[in-house]
């Protein structure tokens, strides 16, 4: 005896609907908006003293977070590993994922790392446990025909829009900008300081500097203007150009701590580097500083440090007058600075690093690891907490290249402790 047509009907009916509902189940779970977060199951580590030389080589360039931590960029994550001296990537300590949204930038200040997302929202978290500390909203990034290459540093190392500086009454702001906002957040606890409208993509930041402005470059009606926003308000403190200066500006960030935030100083120049000048920054007008003015000069603390012929140099930053000179050192040039310390690049790649009160030299070692070489050109470099990580790019380099012609090897950041 079968089945009366329309209960066939029916149950076909039921059967297709459930069908569908399964499917938009399925579809959601692995579509919709989520994050997820895997936090650290060990204790912190201890800050590493790893003995002067190459640490190892990594696939993806570390942001040298406490002393304790290497914190990486990934499209959709942003995770930790450890020791901070490991040879190679470890594990992840602790993770936090989000989706749709991508990555777009990551900075850290003591044992906080803020990350900054697509859809414009800012996550810090703890280094010690990878859990959230707060979040809250931002403006969407500035669209950016920057290539982010395999190895996450323009992330890490240098993220567009993201920026990190002291105020004088201790705390650390975080400002975070696109085309159309910008929006200064105090870093311990995730409130928000103020909030400002900007005229759209004529106007970009520069970085910030140590006296807690953040300096931005504003191309919107007439000569290239450089202005000083105070990070406490929001308020622009000062316009300024360069006396005699071209009508368009390329600005460079000096003397930073990390990236482009809390620089001591600046440099401006007109297209291909002509009339290039140095200045000191501070609460006031910029100052002139001629030691400055050399591409390729480097200011650590109260010093500037250019390479004459074969010679580095240490001149004062205010006055200019030499105060020491390195000398045998080949071929070389200033690759990174960090407090306390420069580092310089021979040709056949060994890592020098000077004293930059002194210039006394501090190390000397090949960075070379394995059987890699030395054959390669240096890409993108940061140098933080005693450690200096280095992109080793295949020669001749291809900046057109994918990520296999460009990168020298699948592990292409080699990391020192100097």
């Amino acid at each position: 005896m079968g089945i009366p047509r329309g209960r066939r009907w029916l149950a076909i009916a039921v059967a297709a609907l459930l069908a569908t509902v399964a499917v938009v189940v399925i579809v959601y779970r692995v579509l919709a908006p989520a994050e997820v977060s895997t936090v650290a199951r060990s204790d912190y580590p201890a800050a590493a003293r790893p003995p002067t030389g190459v640490v190892g080589r990594l696939p993806v360039a570390p942001l040298i977070v406490d002393g304790r931590l290497r914190v990486y960029a990934a499209h959709r994550q942003v995770y930790a590993d450890q020791p901070v001296d490991g040879r190679y990537r470890n594990s992840p300590f602790w993770s936090y994922r989000r989706w749709p949204a991508e990555l777009t930038g990551v900075v850290a200040s003591g044992s906080v790392v803020v990350s900054r997302w697509s859809d414009g929202q800012l996550v810090a978290l703890d280094a010690p446990t990878g859990r959230v500390r707060w979040k809250t909203d931002g403006p969407e990034p500035a669209e950016s025909a920057a290539l982010v290459r395999r190895t996450g540093a323009a992330t890490v190392w240098g993220p567009r829009g993201l920026h990190l500086t002291n105020l004088p009454d201790g705390r650390t702001v975080v400002v975070v900008s696109g085309d159309a906002q910008a929006r200064g957040v105090e870093v311990s606890a995730g409130r928000e300081l103020w909030k400002v409208d900007l005229p759209g993509g004529c106007r970009s930041d520069v970085g910030t500097t140590a006296s807690g402005q953040l300096i931005g470059l504003d191309t919107c009606a007439g000569p290239a203007t450089v202005e000083f926003r105070d990070m406490a308000t929001g308020a622009v403190r000062e316009r300024w150009r360069p006396p005699g200066g071209p009508d368009e500006l390329v600005v460079t960030p000096l003397g930073c701590q990390t990236g482009r935030s809390s620089c001591s100083a600046l440099r401006t120049a007109g297209p291909g580097d002509a009339n290039g000048r140095g200045w000191l920054v501070g609460a006031g007008e910029p100052v002139a500083a001629p030691a400055l003015d050399p591409a390729g000069a480097m200011v650590v603390g109260e010093q500037v440090v250019v390479m004459v012929g074969r010679v580095a140099v240490g001149r004062s930053a205010r006055t200019g007058t030499e105060l020491w000179r390195s000398a045998d050192l080949g071929t070389a040039r200033l690759l990174a600075a960090q407090p306390g310390r420069v580092h310089l690049l021979t040709e056949a790649n060994d890592l020098v690093t000077l004293d930059s009160v002194t210039g006394t030299q501090l190390s000397r070692f090949p960075l070379k690891v394995g059987r890699d070489g030395t054959g390669w050109a240096p890409g993108a470099v940061a140098a933080e907490g005693g450690y200096v990580a280095v992109e080793r790019l295949r020669r001749p380099v291809d900046p057109d290249g994918d990520d296999e012609r460009y990168y020298l090897t699948p592990e292409a950041v080699i990391l020192a402790a100097t």
